[in-house]
Formats: C-alpha cells, structure tokens, sequence
C-alpha cells in the first residue's frame, strides 16, 4: 500500500505559478485549486478579503503526495514564503486512510 498524505496549501494569488513550478520539479502532478478565497493568517501579515480595504486575495490548493515527497515539497514551500513573508503561505498536511 502506498502512503500519502493530503497537502492542503492557502496562498497569496502572487505564489500560485511559484508553487507549480515547484510541483513541476517534484514531479507532483494531481490537484484542485481554488482561484479565490479570502482569509486572514495568524502570523502577521495583512487580511485578503478582495475588498476595497483589503482587496488582495488568495488561493487555495488540495495536492495528494506520496508520503516520500512530503518533506521536500513542505520545505520548497516553505523557501517561497521565507522570501516574502507578507504574502502568506501556510501548508498542512493530514493522512490518506483510502482512495479510488
């Protein structure tokens, strides 16, 4: 049985051709994307709500990753929102139980 895990990625809309790219490298091929969603990180930073006080936004991202793939993918993420944390970038990961 193979192992994976589910990365769930929201982003700055700036990040999102840095993150394929990175997928790309790591020849992680599968996801869905959400071109829009707003939100509000804990970490500082300024809200994205796509309104005419905050009007960046963000996307979303779900990528399932062989367990194998997970650090280096964490960690090339990672890389992006060190260069500009004010963005944001967060990443989590959780365990596949099954899939068809």
């Amino acid at each position: 049985i193979e192992r994976m895990k589910a990365v769930f990625i929201s982003y700055s809309q700036a990040h999102h051709t840095d993150i394929i790219a990175v997928m790309e490298r790591l020849n992680i091929k599968g996801y869905s994307a959400w071109e829009v969603t707003t939100g509000r990180g804990t970490n500082g930073g300024d809200p994205h709500l796509g309104d005419h006080a905050w009007p960046t936004l963000n996307s979303s991202m779900l990528t399932i990753v062989k367990d194998e793939q997970v650090a280096d993918f964490l960690q090339a993420l990672k890389k992006i929102d060190d260069e500009s944390p004010k963005m944001g970038l967060r990443a989590f990961t959780w365990k596949i139980e099954e899939t068809i």
